[in-house]
């Protein structure tokens, strides 16, 4: 299994004035994410409007990012939905095409029991030799993978890692100290980072980190070299950023905020919009008390 690395930037999806997937954009985008901080990328995930993205549109997303980064950097494919068939034969479609991880969603509507959830993403990791990372955020799922459930899918060998979007601390903490040190922790939220990094998680799937990357690079780099009063000053300074680019729903205010940047990503698909005057006053705002590391 290649390296994953501490900080993963859940990659928007660009789109073109038609609303058609702009692999060309992507590409640029995926590259300067790198230079501006990123060990790796989320594709297809929430933040890339995944669920409307086409089947083709996904599968061809990925294989246009990995062409584009090669070894410089992790893609992870988003292949998990509420159907684990359905997700067994995506994630086998994503592995074929050469992604290096698979993120691995709790599955939303249907609500499945803690046994159902150890066993969905089981099932799908035991069809494939990517390593996987599953993803609880109760916020858009309802349903909340509990600590123990966690701590059991650690023990299956390629589930290397977790990114936890519940904020609960506590349950957080159980994980930690329930896993062995090769099970990675990743928040799930930035303004979880420092917090979940203290306590010995490993780092961040971030959406922050297309406008901030270097700057959240840094404070995760104070965390581990225990200069933690260093890394906390950080975490208050882009407390504003990580809390301001979730005034409304992701990713419509940060699809704004990286167009700003000069890398063009169009608007959102339906049902979500482009920003209403009023946000897009407070997302012009926020971006301009801020050094923008992005760069086209």
């Amino acid at each position: 299994m290649g390296e994953i690395g501490r900080l993963l930037t859940a990659m928007v999806t660009p789109f073109d004035s038609n609303g058609e997937v702009d692999y060309v954009q992507a590409k640029i985008l995926a590259n300067a994410l790198i230079v501006s901080g990123s060990d790796g990328l989320v594709v297809a995930g929430t933040t890339g409007e995944a669920p409307t993205l086409s089947h083709e549109e996904k599968l061809r997303l990925f294989s246009e990012v990995k062409l584009a980064v090669g070894d410089k950097a992790a893609v992870i494919a988003g292949t998990s939905n509420y159907n684990t068939a359905e997700s067994i034969e995506f994630t086998r479609e994503a592995e074929a095409i050469g992604v290096d991880g698979a993120l691995l969603t709790v599955p939303y509507y249907n609500k499945p029991t803690q046994e159902g959830l150890y066993q969905h993403f089981k099932s799908i990791a035991e069809s494939t030799a990517l390593s996987c990372i599953v993803y609880n955020v109760p916020s858009r799922t309802v349903t909340d993978m509990t600590a123990e459930t966690t701590i059991r899918l650690s023990h299956i060998s390629n589930i290397i890692g977790v990114k936890e979007a519940s904020g609960n601390m506590e349950q957080i903490a159980h994980i930690i100290g329930g896993t062995d040190n090769e099970f990675r922790v990743w928040s799930g939220n930035d303004s979880d980072t420092f917090l979940v990094m203290s306590m010995g998680g490993f780092g961040v799937i971030s959406v922050a980190s297309h406008i901030v990357g270097i700057q959240i690079k840094n404070m995760m780099n104070n965390i581990v070299a225990s200069k933690l009063t260093s890394a906390a000053k950080e975490h208050i300074r882009l407390m504003d950023m990580f809390t301001g680019l979730f005034v409304i729903s992701n990713p419509m205010p940060v699809k704004y905020a990286v167009n700003m940047a000069g890398i063009s990503v169009g608007e959102s698909r339906l049902p979500l919009l482009p920003l209403d005057n009023k946000t897009e006053v407070f997302v012009k705002d926020l971006i301009g008390s801020y050094s923008v590391d992005l760069t086209a």
